[in-house]
């Protein structure tokens, strides 16, 4: 019996300290996924779909760093809770892989050796798409600063929703009604739906985003379904 007790106290203590490591790695794992999901997005408007190319991109770039500093403005911020997040992703993907800095080494247009040749070739022969992946990128992370400013608005809307949500039960309860775990976990599930697709597609949104209208419609329906989820909330949990 005190083998198997030492077992599972060795095996809990393990997964207690590998717990966060599972967790950097899935964060790792999603980053990665949704760059590559941008990056086609990208692509495809820029190849297929936008007659300026990758300057359309450069466009979209400009337009929503300029309403992300507007918006750090109001609230009493600095321009670099915008800039910094999207400095920090395009350095971690281009400047800490070399990329950025290859590509600066062969607009020089210095003397290259044989290797450095061949890899000139084929950076020049895909550089559309290299520098599309670049623009895309830093949208990426400047979309990202942008949603997180909202995120008290979320937090706000999302606890009166649950205030609602535990007075309702609360009556219910006084009153004998009845419970329903379908609603409580359908509405749980929409929640979940509704913050990643909906956060996933104003990230990748291959135009203009209207910050204020989607997010705060985004918010308003987060806090009606937690105010259905908690008001269904289990007796015995």
């Amino acid at each position: 019996m005190s083998s198997r007790s030492a077992a599972f106290h060795d095996g809990a203590l393990a997964g207690v300290l590998l717990s966060p490591l599972k967790l950097a790695f899935s964060l790792a794992l999603g980053l990665v996924a949704l760059l590559l999901c941008a990056w086609i997005v990208d692509w495809v408007f820029v190849f297929k779909v936008w007659p300026q190319g990758v300057e359309r991109l450069r466009e979209l770039l400009a337009h929503d760093l300029a309403r992300g500093i507007a918006l750090a403005a109001q609230q009493r911020t600095g321009a670099g809770v915008i800039t910094a997040p999207a400095n920090a992703l395009y350095s971690i993907v281009f400047e800490a892989t070399g990329i950025h800095d290859m590509g600066t080494q062969f607009a020089n247009g210095s003397a290259l050796s044989i290797p450095d040749t061949i890899m000139r070739r084929s950076y020049v022969s895909h550089r559309e798409g290299i520098e599309a992946a670049m623009v895309g990128t830093q949208l990426l992370g400047v979309r990202a600063a942008i949603l997180a400013r909202f995120a008290p608005l979320l937090l706000l809307l999302y606890a009166i929703g649950a205030a609602d949500g535990f007075t309702q039960r609360a009556i219910r309860r006084a009153c004998g009604g009845r419970e329903s775990a379908s609603l409580y976990h359908r509405a749980k599930y929409l929640q979940l739906a509704v913050l990643g697709l909906g956060g996933v597609a104003l990230l990748m949104w291959p135009g203009p985003v209207q910050w204020e209208l989607c997010v705060v419609l985004g918010a308003l329906l987060t806090g009606g379904l937690a105010s259905v989820q908690w008001a269904y909330y289990k007796k015995h949990m």
